[in-house]
């Protein structure tokens, strides 16, 4: 599908996909979609811990990823954030005639598989042992509980992995404790329409805001 123009030449929506444990709330995803409105482009910000943050499995975040791009004008542009970048590059993967572009910000594209340091062997045994363990989750600002199904539910997808040839700009700290950005710039090295962008930041990107959106209208062709 040939790619418009200019992001604003043709009706086009943003998605924006915050993280695990995260909400539309968070503060990137209030700065981008007050960044894009002042272009006349309104950002749709799924609500992943919807109907319940117990009961989350990535299958089911992508699914509403897919039901937001069923009704969609056009092709979209996916903004990923953490796990939200996996779930975009999945959903690029899946659906590549509704997705136009991708922009990635600390993409966990190994998140939870076998090895993350985040999921050490003893945690991933106490889940299945328990059925459930507790995680802080910022939107609440407290530890709310999540079942195992999220962790065996992960173990489906390969963002690592995935093919896909869209246009994608990712955003990596090389200070965040979340993400490893030696993985990231692996996953971005064996991709030619991948460009990195190492920044002196951690794993909430707040301070590169201004840049980001900077490299993000370029990217976007926002002011062409």
């Amino acid at each position: 599908m040939p790619l418009p123009a200019r992001l604003s030449d043709a009706v086009v929506t943003v998605l924006y996909l915050h993280g695990f444990a995260s909400s539309p709330g968070s503060t990137k995803v209030g700065y981008f979609t007050t960044r894009f409105r002042e272009h006349g482009i309104e950002v749709r910000t799924p609500d992943f811990n919807a109907p319940d943050f117990r009961t989350l499995t990535i299958s089911r975040m992508l699914d509403r990823v897919e039901a937001e791009l069923a009704t969609t004008s056009g092709t979209a542009t996916l903004i990923g954030s953490s796990l939200g970048g996996t779930l975009a590059i999945l959903a690029a993967t899946k659906d590549p005639a509704r997705v136009e572009r991708l922009v990635l910000l600390a993409p966990a594209v190994m998140f939870a598989k076998p090895g993350h340091h985040l999921l050490p062997p003893e945690r991933v045994d106490e889940w299945r042992r328990r059925g459930a363990l507790p995680f802080f989750h910022h939107a609440y600002n407290e530890e709310r509980e999540l079942n195992v199904t999220f962790y065996e539910d992960s173990l489906r997808h390969d963002a690592f992995g995935a093919a896909f040839a869209q246009p994608t700009l990712i955003f990596q700290g090389v200070h965040d404790a979340s993400v490893d950005y030696r993985t990231v710039e692996a996953f971005a090295k064996t991709r030619s329409n991948v460009t990195l962008s190492l920044l002196d930041d951690d794993h909430q990107l707040i301070a590169s805001l201004p840049r980001m959106w900077g490299d993000m209208r370029g990217f976007l062709e926002l002011d062409a």
